[in-house]
């Protein structure tokens, strides 16, 4: 418990110990009501404050304005009438704060899972000076650093590993248990808990932009964005505050007025009177304002927890109703890390085949240059490269050696008019010409990621109505993993452009209920992730662009973790939906009920109470989704 929240209940024990004591105490008068108003002050007064605010700032109708005109009302009810039933006024009162106390609880357990990830933020970044260690803050830290992580530190920043090697613990970005084993050579994101050896990592990113502060601003910007369940309890609480203020008021005039003018009969101001509070007490909509929020609160929390992190309420919402999911292939679906599996056609050697080809790219960060760099095997010497032009969807034009060399796919190669060789190999085909000589083409097949094939089943059996893959690959490639994976349709050979029209199609063919949502990791996926219903990106590896374009971001590069996502969020709007239900039936019973006077106070505290404490219950389950 917080502090706050102890002193609530040291205040809630005091007030009922000094109910129950009163019950027993023989005092009566003056006396007995200012022993009442004590009590009643002790558990109400916070409430009482922030009505009298509400009022000032032109902000009236809310629940605190409806629980203090109800209590104060029945206190004065009391005194008019001489009556000496002080304690309903105060019961009204101490149960609402016991229903508040234990919402608060609730919020505070909902936001421990945040919190919990809120402690990957790094405190200090080790810098060696002189042979010592020196902790600095990871802002000041610039691009390229040499920065030491011991074991037991977090990792700081995002780098490359020059020095050591280490287990991690990733648990706190990808809810995975498993240590991550690390060694030289491997990037490494901040974020991360150093368990074993001491890491020497340079820095590839500042902390402004590193992977730890995207997902902190992401988590805490969440909040911001609502749902249309919330926006609708939002409009409705506008509407609906007011109209029960102005029904009770009604409800305590019109009734004696028609008895004494129309009817000849007594007025009964009190009886009327009585009703009237009882049903500003029954109208407080306690139940729908805390546990609307507070259900889509616990759902993006056991979804952080889970390694999927959903930018706002409105995504979560959005991907309930997910029946389209469109796929890029690299790095999504497959692994992204390509590897040079034949040399075909060449009239060169194979070695300086690959050497033209590395160079070439030595100026992308795409997988399958970093493949071509890698089969190369030397270190890159740039200055041999001049006059690179990289054409989107086609490959790359430099001048290397005075050389020209165009290395890219089959549309390359009709575009600057040179025959080609066809391939028979499945894998990704990079066509090479030199002075505008064809001299063959490199083989590099990508791996398919261990989980991918299980992701398309459990989205299908999640209710997907449809699997889409969209790649720039060859025709033939696209197919073969497509067929292996299960995937319904697939688009291949296309442009960033392309997929941006492909999804546009798709969009038009869905109906209006229906969400299409699109996976993808590199920064040509940015424009598509923006333009569907959802955008969802993966965020270990993934580019930053897009991350930034996604609304959900799945920290261990899963595509496994898009069904749980999926599974999540339909939990989290049953529980919503739930909630909705049970809070108006029962609300508009007891207003029916308290208006004809069945229902007295103490009927219309506990119906209040009981059924917010039922919904904020309810609303909890949401953060148990681990076993989803």
């Amino acid at each position: 418990m917080t502090k706050k929240q102890r002193k609530m209940l040291i205040r809630i024990i005091v007030c009922a110990v000094m109910l129950i004591a009163l019950q027993f105490i023989p005092v009566a008068g003056i006396p007995e009501l200012i022993l009442y108003l004590a009590a009643y002050l002790i558990i109400g007064y916070d409430i009482l404050k922030k009505a009298g605010k509400g009022i000032l700032n032109k902000q009236v109708f809310d629940e605190n304005f409806l629980m203090s005109i109800a209590t104060v009302g029945a206190f004065v009810q009391a005194i008019s009438t001489r009556s000496g039933d002080y304690v309903e006024g105060i019961a009204v009162m101490l149960f609402y704060q016991i229903g508040e106390l234990f919402q608060s609880y609730a919020v505070g357990k909902s936001r421990a899972n945040i919190s919990a990830l809120m402690d990957i933020r790094p405190d200090y970044a080790n810098i060696e000076v002189n042979g010592k260690l020196e902790q600095v803050d990871p802002d000041e830290v610039s691009i390229g650093s040499i920065i030491i992580v011991q074991p037991g530190e977090k990792v700081p920043l995002d780098g490359i590993i020059i020095d050591g090697n280490s287990s991690l613990n990733t648990s706190a970005l990808t809810g995975e248990s498993m240590p991550r084993d690390v060694k030289e050579g491997d990037e490494i994101i901040s974020g991360c808990i150093n368990m074993t050896g001491v890491l020497k990592i340079q820095t590839t990113k500042e902390f402004g932009e590193s992977t730890v502060s995207k997902i902190l601003d992401l988590v805490e910007n969440a909040s911001s964005r609502k749902s249309k369940s919330e926006d609708f309890i939002s409009r409705f609480a506008k509407i609906y505050t007011p109209a029960v203020c102005y029904s009770a008021l009604a409800l305590a005039v019109l009734p004696p007025i028609i008895r004494m003018a129309f009817l000849g009969l007594p007025a009964q101001w009190g009886v009327w009177t009585y009703r009237a509070l009882t049903f500003l007490v029954v109208s407080c909509p306690c139940a729908l304002v805390i546990s609307i929020p507070l259900s889509f609160f616990a759902g993006i929390g056991g979804a952080s927890k889970e390694g999927v992190l959903v930018k706002g309420s409105n995504y979560l919402e959005a991907l309930s109703q997910a029946k389209y999911i469109v796929f890029d292939k690299t790095g999504t679906l497959t692994q992204g890390v390509f590897e040079v599996t034949g040399v075909h056609h060449n009239s060169l050697e194979d070695s300086t085949l690959l050497e033209y080809a590395a160079l070439a790219e030595c100026a992308s960060s795409h997988p399958i240059s970093k493949s071509l760099q890698k089969a190369y095997g030397k270190e890159i010497d740039r200055s041999r490269v001049t006059n690179i032009e990289e054409i989107s969807g086609h490959g790359i034009i430099a001048q290397v050696d005075g050389k020209s060399i165009a290395a890219g796919n089959s549309k390359l190669m009709k575009k600057l008019g040179i025959p080609y060789d066809d391939c028979h190999s499945v894998g990704t085909i990079i066509h090479m010409a030199i002075d505008h000589e064809y001299a063959g083409h490199i083989v590099i097949s990508d791996v398919v990621k261990p989980h991918s094939k299980e992701a398309i089943a459990e989205l299908k059996k999640a209710g997907v109505k449809k699997t889409i893959m969209l790649t720039g690959d060859a025709d033939r490639v696209a197919k073969q993993v497509a067929a292996d994976l299960g995937v319904d349709e697939v688009h291949s050979e296309l442009l960033p452009s392309d997929k941006v029209s492909e999804v546009e199609k798709l969009l038009s063919m869905k109906s209006e209920k229906e969400n299409l949502a699109f996976v993808g990791d590199g920064i040509n996926d940015a424009p598509v992730l923006t333009r569907a219903d959802i955008g969802i990106a993966m965020g270990a590896m993934g580019s930053d662009a897009a991350i930034e374009a996604a609304d959900v971001v799945l920290m261990d590069d899963n595509p496994l973790q898009i069904a749980k996502a999926i599974k999540i969020s339909r939990k989290c709007i049953r529980i919503v939906k739930q909630n909705i239900v049970l809070a108006l039936i029962v609300k508009f019973a007891c207003l029916a009920l308290s208006a004809v006077g069945i229902a007295n106070m103490w009927f219309a505290i506990f119906a209040d109470v009981g059924v917010m404490i039922i919904s904020v219950l309810n609303a909890i389950r949401a953060l148990k989704v681990h076993n989803l």
